[in-house]
């Protein structure tokens, strides 16, 4: 009887041993990325049997899921996130069948609207299953017959770099510029079928948009310097020399922990869709990157500042998501309460050794309490020195304070970033979350010397608002831009070699008290030498850095050519005084011919561009 008992139970054993490797080990996975390639983290893959939920998981830093125990049966797999299409797609589990990985492409969704895609195809299994989506978190609509740019926004005026004679000046000393809000704003003007006002085109801030083929750095450095040198194109008598630098991108894991607050712009100008709406969109798309061990808070301002949401873990993303979703646009903008109230909060919850940092949204309407660009400027710098860092984030176009935003940023030890779509705030806030939010050096400032017996004058392509005095290269107390983990900074100079005559150097007359500077003999073979200081995030000493350059052409670099490119692009749209012989045309075949590899589609997008201008030109001024 106890034999007949035993194999009973191992019986039933092997049955329910058997039952649950054929019924319940089945698993989906798969990853998502977006329509450039890129993964996107924080998304969320639910899936679904008979209509009741069955699991519910959140892509990881690589994009990557993974959901495990199912049965076989007829499900539905839906992955959604904020600022995308959701779509669904039906899915068939079978027996002994463990499906392929899944991939699932999200494209940004037309902000005029809600959509929610359902796939049509039939029942399929997982081993030919692939969808592409992508979801809007509202009404929020920056189409081009939407954003016509109108004449009230504020741009501070940009007095072009000229050619200065080494023998006068043979120091050229700014900051570093991490910023790209120019190249975004720029792109809404021409997709809007507007040429951009001449002081909305920073040019350093468009070359900056893009990354180059720079190494990685070594040594312990936290950036690398790379440098080239080629004929300009615009003006084939002069020479171009490019400088370039790249901080390592820092891994998801290697993340520190994050305590941000949000300080959000709820006053009334911000009610247009392309304005708060977006916003909300783009800061629940980085809520879905927090992991537990990082903290949000939500600051609103407008005729009074508030606190929309406290300290939050990034665990609760329910709650954080809800705060976002309930604001609403209305009264006037005390800025500088609201700026007060966030670094209070960021203050008590000060994670050391961790990232401490408000990001501002706002479309820069200042119009109550601290109203001058000074104080607020003073504001913030104090804030800085205590270690809590401010990004900026601009949004809308009629009364949009450019100048306004780029010198809170750039007083915040961070960066200014201008928001044209949803797209857009995915690439800064997602895809690029270790350049807007880890700093890896600051206070970076480059001074380029000159070597007489090489060069005879040379300019500095962009960078107008960055110069500095060449005594406050060695200055410590003087402020510099710093750099983020995977940031790259690309500097142009146009330079006309010793001993060419050229009619477009600017003379003077000889002095009557003294002669010109002689040079001292030696380092014949080189043509400037470039030297950098930065500081490490918390540190108060410059390190210093100098990198020879030899007089001799980098043969067919991408790196000069596409940068080039860019460059001779913005002289254009700035209708410089130096572009010489650049035309629409040579900028669009440079950018063709060192297009190189392309993943995200931002080069292929500025070759679009640049013929989206030269057309705008052709309608404005009748020319063919």
């Amino acid at each position: 009887m106890r034999t007949s008992v035993r194999s009973f139970v191992i019986c039933l054993l092997v049955v329910v041993f058997v039952g649950a490797a054929y019924g319940a080990a089945l698993s989906i996975r798969g990853t998502v990325v977006d329509s450039s390639g890129a993964v996107i983290p924080g998304a969320t893959v639910d899936v679904t049997l008979d209509g009741v939920r069955a699991a519910s998981v959140v892509t990881d830093e690589k994009g990557a899921f993974e959901i495990s125990g199912l049965a076989p049966g007829e499900y539905v797999v839906t992955v959604s996130l904020a600022g995308f299409k959701t779509l669904a797609q039906k899915l068939r589990l079978v027996e002994e069948a463990q499906p392929r990985p899944l991939s699932f492409t999200l494209d940004v969704a037309a902000m005029s609207e809600t959509v929610m895609v359902m796939a049509t195809s039939p029942l399929v299994d997982a081993q030919t299953a692939s969808v592409r989506g992508a979801r809007a978190f509202q009404a929020v609509s920056v189409a081009a017959t939407a954003l016509q740019p109108a004449s009230t926004a504020e741009y501070d005026p940009i007095n072009e770099n000229g050619f200065r004679r080494v023998a006068d000046a043979p120091l050229s000393t700014f900051s570093v510029d991490v910023d790209t809000a120019s190249y975004a704003n720029v792109r809404r003007f021409l997709t809007a079928g507007s040429l951009p006002p001449a002081d909305a085109v920073r040019v350093e801030e468009l070359i900056n948009y893009f990354h180059f083929d720079y190494p990685a750095p070594r040594d312990g450095k936290p950036f690398s310097v790379t440098t080239e040198i080629g004929v300009c194109p615009w003006n084939t008598k002069h020479d171009l020399a490019l400088v370039g630098l790249h901080a390592a991108p820092i891994a998801p894991v290697k993340v520190p922990p994050r305590n941000l607050v949000f300080l959000l712009d709820v006053s009334g100008s911000m009610e247009p869709p392309n304005r708060l709406p977006l916003v909300q969109a783009a800061m629940i798309m980085l809520s879905g990157t927090l992991r537990p061990q990082d903290r949000v808070a939500v600051v609103v301002y407008a005729g009074d500042s508030g606190l929309a949401l406290p300290s939050t873990p990034g665990s609760r993303k329910s709650d954080i998501e809800r705060a976002i979703r309930d604001l609403a646009a209305g009264g006037s903008t005390n800025g500088a309460e609201g700026i007060e109230l966030a670094y209070k909060v960021a203050g008590e919850h000060f994670v050391k050794g961790g990232i401490n940092r408000v990001i501002l949204a706002t479309d820069g309407d200042f119009n109550v309490g601290v109203t001058s660009d000074g104080e607020l400027v003073k504001l913030i710098e104090r804030k800085r020195e205590e270690g809590v860092f401010l990004s900026v984030l601009g949004v809308g176009d009629d009364n949009l304070n450019d100048g306004m935003m780029e010198k809170l940023a750039d007083a915040g030890n961070g960066n200014y970033s201008y928001l044209d779509s949803l797209q857009e705030a995915q690439r800064v806030l997602v895809a690029e979350a270790g350049a807007t939010l880890v700093t890896v050096a600051k206070d970076v400032k480059l001074q380029v010397e000159f070597n007489p017996q090489r060069v005879q004058a040379y300019r500095l392509i962009g960078y107008e608002d960055r110069a500095l005095a060449d005594e406050d290269f060695k200055d410590d107390r003087k402020d510099a831009g710093d750099m983020g983990a995977g940031h790259s900074v690309t500097a142009l100079y146009e330079i006309v070699r010793a001993g060419k005559a050229d009619d477009t150097l600017p003379s003077v007359d000889s002095l009557k008290y003294q002669t010109a500077r002689a040079s001292t003999r030696g380092h014949g073979d080189e043509l400037m030498t470039v030297n950098l200081r930065y500081k490490t995030p918390d540190g108060d000493t410059s390190v210093p850095m100098d990198v020879p350059v030899k007089a001799r052409f980098t043969a067919d670099s991408p790196n000069i050519g596409f940068a080039a490119a860019v460059a001779e692009f913005g002289m254009l749209l700035r209708d410089s005084p130096h572009k010489a012989k650049a035309s629409w045309r040579q900028a669009t075949d440079l950018a063709t011919l060192n297009r190189g590899d392309d993943p995200d589609g931002y080069r292929s997008e500025f070759i679009r561009l640049v013929g989206v201008a030269a057309s705008l030109k052709r309608r404005d001024t009748g020319t063919k």
